[in-house]
């Protein structure tokens, strides 16, 4: 012991060799173990490090530190130990009294229990004599019971339990017949058992039976009630959607601040179709009492049926029976139109399915999934069929959506119980073309009976109302402000006739895409969007205005249509993607081109035609001007007075009902028009000469046109206005030519760039050649016949060499 006390005391001058640091984190470890705290973080900082070892070597330091002490603690209590040695020493003798007493005590008990055991054979003897009695009491007690129950079956027989029958039954046949002392009474059990089972298996099959027959009428009203719950529960749905659009809408247009609590009703669904109430102790899948939708009959009777143990019969024959009433329900009537029977047929399958799913789920094992899976799996493809044969004849459109929503609300109603309608949303959109050429079909027919109507006149509201209901539900206004009444729109009938066949087109569309197992249909509904403008709005459009298009006041109103119906294109993309759940920003994001590109281009030409028309009218004033005029005119030739004239008025109508756009493109045309014709007259037979003052005068003319394009700025943009001047660009170039000094500068690449860009070389050649004035004011001031040839005079006839052998 000395000498591991000795090695005790080097282990810490061993200790005494580390560093600093080990010996601090040492009394660390050592103050937490005294302390009793956590070593868990000296643990992971050890695993941290990588150092475990040194963890170990202090633990184990600090356990040889505490040896010592341990040791004289031992010391401090060895002489007590030794004490409680001798005190158990001393307690053996004790121990020795206690066993001598204890045998005495048994010696004393055996000589006193004697006579007690002679009591004891004269009590089991007279047990036995009891027994003897017991026995013949309980046969007897027997008797009665078994009287007892067979009363108590002819009881639950006559009050028609007969569940309660059969457990007296069959507790007499197992607990009392092979028992009863009476051979007498035991023929009787063993014949009246049997005729009691058969007496009740044939009531239970009756009940059965009448049960199977009113059944039928049952799932017909309990289909009916199915589907309209699911149609209630879809409207408001739809309700829902449209206050949230109605919401989205006035945030976006920013009219008033609005707070819609949308808050969507509980959904009843059919909690009260099948109630849980039942009699006889047949409560799963009970009846309902304004249905009458009863299962006891069925439950007791499969119940009854397991009791006799004829449950695998009584499956089977029920199975064979719904199986035979489902193929019946498969009938469609060929003397009513599908269309009125179609509802009927498919509530009373709708019926059947939700009878069988209650059935399956509180029926026990009555029949199994895989047998209603197999007769789902029968009846969508009779339905599919059905379907497939009905569309194929139809040729209504509003038919065909009919049948559509009810088909797809039987979907929805038969999913929530499980059931898959993939089958059946499939055989719609297959269907979806033929639906759309319908509804395209009646849609040609409705626009064609609207354009009909039109009579090309300005659309007068005089209530707020129906300027709602022509312009705001299309979102066709330009301001935001509400007008004054009453208010002449610069738009025809035709305009919210063929917006209101179109939303129509859209809802319905909508309509037959939703519900019908496809999440995004907006690209679908786009498509045919699409269709509806281009090839039959556009057509029909187009129809109109080559045919029934006379006048000038007739095209203008058609133009102002066409600009009008740009906005409404707009809202119809924005209100399908709005009816297809899809934001407007990706609406926005996939826009195309104006679709009725055709007819409104044809618009603006005819509008533009007409009035080129008009001008020409004036413009055959042309053939009285003077070409070789001794003065230049000072206030412009008779045309292009009239000209001006009709141009003002024209454009203080038009700007009326004129988009600003569609002035400016039209007027630019007629502008364009008359700088041909100009240029036309100096290059036609009827002009062979002409002088300078001819073509001054014609510069007169062309200032006042430019002075009326100038005009127009306060109607237009000053970049507008200069367009209009540029649509007089041939006509002024040639004059400018004509009147140049340097006629030759023409031939110069960059100054015909620059100044003359709009000028056919053939045409300068032709005008060029015309120009032929003898007096001095043409090519300058000669002194004689003799004099030097005029510069300009040389220039032009250079012009016109240079260009002669270009050509």
């Amino acid at each position: 012991m000395l000498s591991a006390k000795v090695r005790r005391k080097i282990a810490p001058s061993n200790g005494e060799t580390d560093n600093s640091a080990d010996k601090q984190e040492q009394l660390l470890l050592s103050a937490t173990i005294c302390n009793g705290e956590d070593l868990g973080p000296f643990v992971r900082k050890a695993f941290a490090s990588g150092k475990p070892e040194t963890l170990l070597h202090n633990l184990r330091h600090f356990a040889r530190s505490k040896e010592s002490e341990i040791e004289e603690v031992c010391k401090a209590h060895y002489q007590d130990f030794i004490l409680a040695v001798d005190d158990l020493r001393s307690l053996l003798s004790d121990v020795d009294s206690l066993k001598s007493s204890l045998s005495d005590s048994n010696s004393k008990l055996q000589s006193v229990a004697g006579p007690l055991l002679a009591s004891l054979d004269s009590y089991l003897e007279a047990q036995t004599v009891s027994h003897n009695v017991n026995l013949a009491l309980s046969l007897i007690f027997s008797c009665i019971k078994l009287s007892g129950l067979c009363s108590r079956s002819n009881y639950h027989l006559s009050r028609g339990n007969f569940y309660m029958a059969l457990k007296c039954v069959d507790s007499i046949e197992t607990e009392f017949l092979d028992k009863t002392p009476s051979s007498t009474l035991k023929r009787m059990l063993e014949k009246k058992i049997p005729e009691i089972r058969s007496h009740i298996e044939r009531n239970v099959s009756k009940e059965f039976g009448d049960w199977l027959v009113e059944i039928r009428v049952v799932s017909r009203n309990l289909g009916q009630l199915a589907i309209g719950q699911a149609s209630a529960a879809r409207q408001r749905e739809e309700d829902l959607r449209i206050k949230q659009r109605q919401a989205e809408e006035q945030s976006r247009l920013s009219l008033r601040d609005c707070v819609y609590a949308l808050q969507e009703e509980e959904e009843d669904g059919l909690s009260g179709v099948m109630g849980d109430d039942g009699k006889d102790g047949y409560g799963n899948g009970g009846g309902n009492g304004l249905l009458g939708f009863d299962l006891t009959p069925l439950y007791r009777a499969y119940h009854i049926h397991q009791t006799l143990g004829l449950e695998d019969r009584f499956k089977q024959y029920y199975f064979e029976n719904r199986k035979l009433q489902l193929t019946s329900d498969f009938q469609v009537s060929s003397m009513t139109p599908f269309l009125e029977s179609h509802q009927t047929f498919f509530a009373q399958i709708a019926g059947f399915f939700i009878v069988e799913d209650q059935i399956l789920r509180t029926g026990g094992d009555l029949i199994s999934r895989m047998e209603v899976e197999n007769l789902w799996e029968t009846a969508v493809s009779k339905m599919c069929s059905v379907l497939e044969d009905q569309f194929s004849r139809m040729q209504t459109a509003n038919h065909l959506l009919l049948i559509k929503d009810y088909v797809s609300l039987l979907g929805v109603t038969l999913r929530r119980y499980g059931y898959p309608v993939d089958a059946l949303l499939d055989v719609l959109s297959k269907h979806r073309d033929k639906y759309h050429e319908l509804l395209l079909s009646d849609c040609r027919t409705q626009i064609a009976e609207a354009l009909a109507a039109d009579k090309f006149e300005q659309m007068l509201m005089k209530k707020e109302y129906e300027y709602s209901m022509n312009v705001l539900s299309f979102q066709l206004q330009t301001s935001d402000i509400v007008p004054a009444f009453p208010y002449v729109a610069p738009f025809s009938t035709t305009v919210p006739d063929c917006c209101r066949i179109v939303r129509s087109f859209i809802e319905d569309s909508v309509s037959f895409m939703s519900h019908g197992g496809q999440l995004e249909f907006f690209d679908v509904v786009k498509k045919y969007l699409d269709r509806l403008l281009s090839e039959v709005l556009d057509e029909a459009l187009l129809k109109l205005i080559n045919a029934s298009v006379h006048g000038v006041s007739q095209a203008m109103q058609v133009a102002a249509n066409m600009a009008v119906l740009e906005r409404a294109c707009d809202f119809f993309f924005r209100h399908a993607a709005q009816l297809s759940g899809i934001p407007l920003r990706m609406a926005e994001r996939g826009r195309r081109q104006f679709p009725l590109n055709n007819a409104r281009d044809a618009a603006e030409e005819m509008l533009s035609g007409l009035l080129k028309q008009k001008v020409d009218g004036f413009m055959t004033l042309l053939e009285n001007v003077n070409w070789m005029a001794d003065e230049p005119t000072q206030s412009g030739n008779e045309y292009v007075n009239e000209v001006m004239i009709y141009l003002e008025t024209l454009v203080s109508t038009a700007q009326q009902i004129l988009p600003v756009p569609v002035l400016k493109r039209v007027m630019q045309d007629v502008l364009s028009h008359i700088s041909e014709m100009i240029v036309g007259a100096l290059l036609g037979d009827s002009v062979k000469r002409f002088n300078v003052n001819a073509i001054m005068g014609i510069d007169v003319d062309i200032r006042l046109l430019e002075s009326f394009a100038d005009n127009q700025a306060a109607l237009l943009s000053d970049g507008d206005a200069n367009q209009f001047k540029t649509a007089l660009a041939e006509a002024r170039q040639l004059i400018n030519l004509l009147l140049s000094n340097h006629p030759e500068n023409f031939l110069n690449p960059v100054i015909r760039e620059r100044s003359y860009n709009t000028l056919d070389y053939r045409k300068v050649m032709t005008v060029s050649e015309k120009l032929r004035d003898p007096s001095d004011r043409l090519f300058g001031t000669f002194g004689s016949r003799a004099a030097r040839q005029n510069p300009k005079k040389k220039s032009l006839d250079t012009l016109i060499k240079r260009l002669k052998d270009a050509s």
